[in-house]
């Protein structure tokens, strides 16, 4: 069975786990959480860059350090995962879906401005795919209502907006490194870019179990004490011992993703000329290689389609079921329709994108998928 994905192990993780062991502190803060940390500011260009245990951490982070209170709204996609919708509920928010782009999975940001209400405190726009929502349309928006924007770039490591890096453009930016993503922090892994230098200081307090610890450390208080609220987001130090090695091999990493994906894109162009929805790539956004899907004519098309691959041991799937009609929360939704979420949820297929994906397995998907099509 070709797997739909496969982590990436560059070599160097263990030596570099093996050397934090050694160091003697392997729990957070130590030497190579400091190193990752400064590695991305510096990339991003951000106040601060905290790792965490996840990206499902960064983005809880995130509703702490903007005191996002009960009744509070936050616009978000309903074709997310519910980690982004998590972090909001959790603090009380009432969440208010947006429906797809209408040439991507991407949030409409044409729609925005329509939604915004008095108690709307934040926007959080999602790169789906690695590929960057209108940012432009995103901040305009934020600036004309004072609303903050966390960016969900998830899957959006060294993407970009008009040449600006995803996860740099709103106040914070939450990013992961699960295994699923193009680097990952051996399994497991997230963090949270601080934009805005004024969030910078109280960030530090809410990841370390809202203590001053911190400040501590660096001598600016004479001990440490519980000072606000928070929690224990700090990854060990050997999760950002295996992230380094994978950022040593970023731009391999990066290179070999995009080639894969432009062969696809390339040899799956027939499949356009009969309806079928390939992604769009918007002259505001670079491509990071992150995943390759299509949009299927209909749900009964792509049931067939990924039965006949399965058949074929190939690993193909489809993605996010919209938030708007989840178990969780279809009651609690205002009940507008949002067609293209559903279109998406419906018809979206992903194929296998990893690293090691060699040149004739990539042959044998593309040939299954166009003879599914009777495009060969």
């Amino acid at each position: 069975m070709l797997p739909f994905n496969k982590p990436y192990f560059v070599g160097t993780e263990t030596r570099y786990i093996e050397e934090a062991v050694r160091s003697g502190k392997i729990s957070g803060d130590g030497l190579f959480t400091r190193r990752c940390e400064a590695w991305f500011a510096q990339h991003l260009g951000s106040a601060r860059a905290l790792l965490t245990t996840s990206c499902t951490d960064a983005l809880e982070l995130a509703a702490l350090l903007l005191d996002i209170q009960p009744g509070d709204e936050v616009l978000l996609p309903s074709f997310t995962f519910s980690s982004t919708a998590n972090a909001f509920v959790l603090r009380g928010a009432r969440l208010v879906f947006v429906d797809c782009a209408p040439d991507s999975p991407a949030l409409d940001a044409a729609a925005l401005a329509a939604l915004v209400t008095p108690r709307t405190r934040a926007i959080v726009p999602v790169h789906y795919a690695g590929t960057a929502c209108d940012m432009g349309a995103v901040l305009a928006v934020s600036a004309r209502h004072g609303l903050a924007v966390v960016e969900d770039a998830a899957q959006a490591i060294s993407s970009t907006y008009q040449g600006r890096l995803l996860g740099s453009l709103g106040a914070l930016g939450a990013f992961s490194f699960h295994e699923t993503k193009n680097i990952t922090a051996g399994g497991e892994g997230g963090l949270l870019a601080i934009n805005d230098p004024a969030l910078v200081a109280r960030a530090e307090i809410l990841r370390e179990k809202g203590t001053n610890r911190a400040a501590f450390f660096r001598g600016e208080v004479d001990k440490y004490s519980w000072v606000d609220v928070g929690s224990s987001f700090l990854p060990a130090d050997i999760n950002a011992a295996y992230l380094w090695g994978q950022l040593e091999a970023l731009d391999f990493i990066q290179a070999r993703r995009c080639a894969i994906w432009q062969r696809y894109h390339a040899a799956l162009q027939p499949l356009a000329e009969i309806g079928v929805e390939l992604p769009a790539q918007p002259d505001y956004a670079s491509n990071n290689g992150h995943l390759y899907y299509f949009v299927c004519r209909s749900l009964a098309e792509r049931t067939s389609l990924l039965a006949y691959l399965k058949a074929r041991d190939i690993a193909a799937i489809f993605h996010y079921q919209p938030l708007h009609r989840s178990p969780y929360y279809a009651t609690r939704h205002d009940g507008r329709p949002l067609p293209r979420a559903d279109r998406y949820a419906d018809c979206l297929v992903r194929l296998p994108l990893y690293v090691e994906l060699d040149e004739e397995e990539q042959l044998r998907i593309v040939r299954a998928v166009l003879t599914f099509y009777r495009c060969r």
